[in-house]
């Protein structure tokens, strides 16, 4: 990700058998030893109560017989919405805003291929998601680095999956990535857009959560030697836009993503040749070919922090340097302080 310019009893079982069965008459005929008894009181049944269909116990046959009804249709119910998803998809009937932005596609299709790689294979853990706001702007700030910007992907899907508003998160991404024939069309799908001031004021006063990560290539890229040490984080442009949307700030620090691909060296030369900001060299790639570009699979961990609100400063304060130094400051250093504070609580890089 780019250096943003700018800038989660009762038992229902039958009672049947409760119900008390009327008493059998003796015969007002029956006689002891030939002495003639008593006449015997005939004794009026009770009445019986009716029995709800739902209450009706079920058979053990029957059981699996309704489980298997039951499988059967939502697995046609699943068909059914995967046919009707591909015929939107071919007659164009579907819906993006303005940045290219799917929401359908992302939900459905897109957030299921990142899934496996959340859940299995990084075992993310997610702290503090109660910090995003159910609802409104906000703009969250991250750390960044792992040499491929996984980090930013698996910080949207955690936001995505554990936010109880079920909000999405639209990131500022460097201009590369939109350079890119496949990861273009990939990249506005997911919403993300391009690091500008515009574009991240836009989707903050539509009340979006956006996500950027100030350090950019340079924390992206920096040697594994390194690691979980905060690069610059530019001019303060994020504040700066956070301060004229007046939407709170929340500091994100992510643990993990340093170790997928432990950067040793920088090709530089074949960098320029590729325009690319650098090449990184790791203890697999690219001696091990393709299967050196498989990530190591380290125990992550995202945490979001308390927010830092900037509603209650006035419009001007959007130009005073000072005050966005000591806000980016803050930030810095929340993030900083976090990460420090997971790195002694974890108990190893891979579990």
């Amino acid at each position: 990700m780019a250096d943003a310019k700018v800038i989660p009893f009762d038992d229902d079982r039958s009672r049947g058998s409760a119900v008390q069965r009327p008493q059998r008459r003796r015969s007002a005929g029956n006689r002891r030893s030939g002495t003639e008894s008593a006449p015997v009181r005939e004794v009026q049944p009770l009445p019986t109560r009716a029995v709800p269909q739902d209450d009706v116990p079920v058979t053990s046959e029957e059981q699996p017989q309704e489980r298997s009804q039951d499988g059967d249709g939502g697995l046609e119910r699943r068909i059914a919405g995967g046919l009707a998803f591909l015929r939107r998809r071919l007659t164009g009937d579907y819906e993006v805003d303005d940045f290219g932005y799917d929401e359908e596609l992302t939900d459905q299709v897109l957030m299921s291929l990142l899934r496996p790689l959340y859940d299995k294979y990084f075992r993310v853990e997610v702290k503090g998601i109660e910090n995003i706001p159910s609802e409104g702007g906000a703009l969250i700030v991250a750390n960044h680095s792992g040499t491929l910007p996984m980090d930013g992907l698996m910080m949207q899907v955690a936001v995505h999956d554990n936010h109880p508003a079920g909000r999405h998160l639209r990131l500022l991404a460097a201009d590369l990535v939109f350079m890119l024939p496949v990861v273009n069309e990939l990249a506005r799908k997911l919403g993300h857009t391009l690091a500008c001031a515009e574009d991240a004021a836009r989707l903050l006063e539509q009340g979006e959560l956006v996500g950027v990560m100030p350090e950019g290539f340079k924390g992206l890229g920096k040697p594994f030697a390194d690691r979980y040490k905060l690069q610059r984080f530019g001019r303060g442009g994020f504040v700066s836009t956070a301060l004229r949307a007046g939407t709170p700030i929340v500091p994100c620090s992510i643990v993990g993503a340093e170790e997928i691909y432990p950067m040793i060296g920088n090709a530089k030369t074949v960098a320029r040749l590729l325009g690319f900001p650098y090449f990184p060299v790791t203890p697999t790639f690219p001696w091990l070919g393709p299967l050196g570009a498989i990530p190591l699979p380290t125990k992550w961990t995202i945490q979001f922090g308390e927010p830092i609100p900037t509603d209650g400063y006035p419009p001007e304060a959007a130009e005073d340097p000072m005050l966005m130094f000591n806000l980016t400051d803050q930030v810095r250093e929340q993030i900083q302080h976090t990460l420090y504070k997971l790195l002694v609580q974890r108990r190893s890089v891979f579990f």
